[in-house]
């Protein structure tokens, strides 16, 4: 700055000093003081330079879970909801909520596969061995639950940048999994007489009137099927199978009601050979189909339980239309319950899908009618030479040794042909249950369904008239 113009400058302010100093208090001096103050603002929201507030935008615009969201379903520790989905149609009611978390893929599918098995959580699929990223499928009651997690870059999702990952974490270490859920309460009422899913026994017209209240045990084991039925679809069904579904239907164990479906009557009604069944359809049927075969021996049929009895499973109540049959096979001590020293199955899930290992526990009791065998994993191993037996349970275990000395008519022969894997999780098909309760017994001591049918034709037949003796 050039040395002539300083003494101008200084002169300037000096003037400018003297002016506010006699101005203090004119408006125009407050106006000035008030320019210069700090912004009280900032004090309650400080802002440091050079740092993002993305985390705070992030927090603010995270997804929220719905309000009818089931308690039931566990949550992955620390793992942030980024979005719910609405259902897109109709048909399609399943609500789906998408989570990201900083945790290994392989670290959440174990997480779940432990949270559903040790919460009575029925494994309806499961990833396969050979891919970890395909989805887990599990059922309680009327809720199903589908897990499927993948590693975030895998779904096509951008990959944050290295200043939003911690340590020294791989990109590919970030995971989104997709948390999908349905409620088919409207499904879970068990079908009746007259509607169209009705499957089971009919009661004849004169049983069918009285109330179940006023019946015995003693009075619902006698009750006897109205006959045989024509199916429209068994011709679905595998053709190993379709022997066992015909013979049963013939002996009246899968009778629907006649009046189920209007468009159908004159045809018969469909079976749907290939659908998974549910617990409590495999036990009506179980019950229905050994006291059938049994009819003439009534030390080898099951009770049904009394109407009055205690229920042993908290979720099948005396006013559950199968109460009778699942309490019976409770009190007799062929499904674990805690009457039978089981005091944590206190649910019997009756509406979650049938697995195989449960096929066999219940069966195999009514084929031996003795206690099962103790069993170990290397022992069904070097019997059946299952794979996968490690993943038996242990209860299970013992039906499935048992099983494999009846020879050829193991019920896992006979339903599920040669295999080297059991997958005892893996649900069970209406057709495959059929086969299981064709035949009961023990080799040369059992009775199958035609047996039974060919017994029944001989009963029914009119004896010859004898000829009058000659005078």
């Amino acid at each position: 700055m050039p040395l002539d113009k300083r003494p101008t400058i200084i002169a300037s302010l000096s003037a400018l000093l003297v002016a506010l100093t006699a101005c203090a208090n004119s408006p125009t001096s407050k106006v000035l003081e008030q320019s210069f103050s700090p912004d009280s603002s900032l004090k309650d929201n400080p802002i440091t330079f050079g740092q993002s507030s993305q985390n705070n935008t992030q927090n603010q615009t995270l997804a929220k879970l719905p309000a009818d969201f089931p308690t039931e379903i566990p949550l992955y520790p620390e793992a942030q909801l980024q979005e719910v989905k609405q259902p897109t149609t109709s048909d399609n009611q399943d609500q789906v909520t998408v989570w990201t978390t900083a945790a290994p893929s392989n670290l959440v599918q174990s997480f779940y596969q432990k949270a559903f098995e040790s919460n009575s959580w029925q494994i309806v699929s499961q990833p396969a061995f050979d891919d970890a990223n395909s989805p887990l499928v599990a059922r309680r009651n009327n809720l199903q639950v589908t897990v499927s997690v993948q590693p975030l870059t895998s779904l096509g999702v951008q990959t944050p940048s290295s200043s939003q990952t911690t340590g020294s974490r791989n990109a590919g270490d970030i995971t989104k999994f997709l948390i999908q859920y349905s409620q088919d309460a409207e499904k879970a009422a068990v079908p009746q007489p007259g509607e169209p899913d009705f499957i089971g026994p009919v009661l004849p017209s004169e049983v069918a009137n009285t109330s179940a209240d006023t019946l015995d045990a003693k009075d619902s084991t006698q009750m006897k099927p109205a006959g045989s039925s024509v199916f429209t679809d068994i011709n679905k069904a595998p053709a190993d199978l379709r022997k066992y579904v015909e013979d049963l239907a013939a002996l009246g164990v899968l009778m629907p009601d006649k009046s189920a479906s209007k468009s159908n009557s004159a045809a018969g009604v469909a079976f749907e050979p290939n659908k998974n069944i549910n617990r409590r359809q495999y036990v009506r049927w179980l019950v229905a189909a050994n006291n059938q075969i049994y009819t003439n021996s009534p030390s080898k049929q099951i009770r049904l339980a009394a109407a009055e009895a205690q229920p042993a499973f908290q979720d099948v109540p005396r006013t559950d239309p199968d109460f009778p049959a699942i309490q019976g096979l409770a009190e007799a001590g062929l499904i674990p319950s805690p009457l039978s020293g089981d005091s944590t199955t206190v649910l019997f899930r009756p509406d979650a899908p049938l697995t195989r290992e449960n096929l066999i526990l219940w069966k195999v009791p009514l084929d031996t009618r003795q206690a099962l065998p103790a069993a170990s994993v290397d022992a069904v191993k070097q019997t059946w030479g299952f794979q996968d037996a490690a993943r038996i349970d242990p209860k299970a275990l013992r039906a499935v040794l048992a099983d494999f000395q009846n020879g050829e008519q193991a019920n896992i022969r006979r339903v599920f042909g040669y295999t080297a894997l059991f997958q005892p999780k893996k649900t069970v098909t209406r057709a495959e249950a059929t086969a299981a309760i064709w035949y009961f017994g023990t080799q040369g001591e059992g009775l199958s369904a035609k047996e039974a049918l060919q017994l029944k034709g001989q009963q029914t037949q009119p004896s010859a008239t004898p000829e009058p003796a000659q005078s």
